[in-house]
């Protein structure tokens, strides 16, 4: 891994945009997904988006793919088929835009049963015998649940180093195998079907050791792990004001997987949701004086967000305040970090041209993952902020910001209880 030690994430000191390009739903699509995204791509790459995270390829025992089983066998997708997948990409790619692959590695569904009736033959999707595994790459302390019933999977290999998962059999990523073969797929998604990039799938199931070897392994020129982690909360209910040991959660991960990867900025989505919902916009505004956020310490690393298909879409874990929505997104695309778009916030919910209008007032002013934030007022009902000194952002119910915003800043965009300010 001592070549990637000094290799940080590759243009988010430029300017990188992510779209989220599914939702919960999208592998129902008649017609395949794939087939129907590749319409969309003008107007994605028209909004200024540099990447787009699509799911997961592989065959799997759900349709949304998160129960990946043979994972060279990308036709029996339920979002499409391996040659529509690459010719969606190859589109994307012609349009500038890179393609992030949702990597489900922590678990694994099995093909058929052992002689003792238990779920851990595996199958790769070749005539040959790559990932064609068995029960000595399940970990050994591996337990499988489904409602009421506790299943052992009969795994023989190393123990966990990571939070279980119920859904399906963790793999031993301690295995020298899994580890070579998990690699030489990963970079097979790269080689032939084109991804350039890696969305970790519940990251926190195995060690960053892990992430930083598959990293190293596979050299991606854009990587995001999931490390959701609850909010602290106070006896009210409410998340607390201080959320430092939360974000500095993702940022250790960060650190131990090498720094160059990025992580979901949870922090900033669960303070600005809880900020807009409880009218406490003094939340955005920490101890120090920064943003409370990851992206008030480590931006680089931080890809910031307001929904996405777990948060968000029919599955609801988290939700983003549907009222709210834009707000969210005034605050992801004026600040630091990497802010990723959710597919139903931009096609689904009519918010195309204001998020678009955001994302070109960002590039217009060359706002980057690592842009400086000078708070200018953070009272429970308004927020305001210059960026880099470039623009200023004002989200909150207060319609007189008084004399906050020097004269010599011009209205860019407005909308319901926000403004975007730029320089003359």
């Amino acid at each position: 891994m001592s070549p990637l030690l000094h290799h940080h994430p590759p243009n988010n000191d430029s300017f990188t945009n992510i779209v989220s390009g599914f939702n919960w739903e999208s592998s129902k699509k008649k017609g395949g997904w794939y087939n129907f995204l590749i319409k969309s791509i003008p107007e994605i790459a028209a909004s200024g988006i540099t990447h787009v995270w699509l799911p997961p390829p592989s065959h799997s025992a759900s349709s949304e793919g998160y129960l990946p089983g043979r994972l060279y066998d990308l036709d029996a997708s339920q979002y499409g088929t391996q040659d529509e997948l690459k010719t969606l990409i190859k589109e994307f790619h012609s349009n500038g835009i890179q393609c992030v692959a949702d990597i489900v590695i922590n678990h694994r569904t099995a093909e058929r049963q052992d002689s003792d009736g238990r779920w851990n033959i595996f199958e790769g999707g070749t005539p040959d015998d790559r990932l064609d595994w068995d029960h000595s790459c399940i970990c050994i302390d591996d337990i499988t649940k489904s409602g009421d019933t506790t299943t052992n999977s009969g795994g023989t290999g190393n123990p966990d180093t990571g939070a279980d998962f119920n859904g399906a059999p963790d793999i031993d990523h301690l295995n020298t195998r899994v580890q070579r073969e998990l690699s030489d797929w990963m970079n097979w998604l790269k080689t032939e079907i084109g991804f350039g990039g890696w969305r970790f799938d519940f990251a926190r199931g195995y060690s960053p050791d892990i992430t930083k070897l598959y990293m190293g392994n596979t050299r991606p020129d854009f990587a995001v792990g999931e490390i959701w982690n609850p909010l602290s909360y106070g006896s009210d209910g409410k998340p607390n004001y201080d959320q430092d040991g939360h974000r500095r959660e993702l940022m250790e991960w960060v650190k131990a997987v090498g720094g160059s990867a990025t992580a979901f900025d949870f922090t900033t989505k669960g303070i600005l949701q809880a900020a807009l919902v409880e009218g406490e916009l003094w939340r955005l505004k920490d101890s120090n004086g920064g943003p409370p956020g990851m992206i008030g310490l480590m931006p680089e690393n931080a890809v910031t967000f307001v929904d996405n298909h777990d948060t968000g879409s029919t599955q609801k874990r988290w939700p983003f305040p549907s009222d709210k929505v834009m707000h969210g997104y005034v605050y992801i695309l004026t600040h630091p970090g990497i802010p990723s778009i959710f597919y139903d916030h931009f096609f689904d919910w009519g918010l195309k041209e204001e998020i678009s209008n955001l994302t070109m007032i960002r590039i217009r002013n060359g706002i980057k993952a690592s842009s400086t934030v000078r708070i200018l007022a953070s009272d429970p009902d308004l927020y305001v902020a210059a960026i880099d000194d470039k623009i200023i952002a004002k989200i909150g119910t207060r319609y007189d910001v008084g004399n906050v915003v020097p004269t010599t800043f011009k209205i860019a965009t407005s909308g319901n209880n926000y403004a975007v300010w730029e320089k003359q």
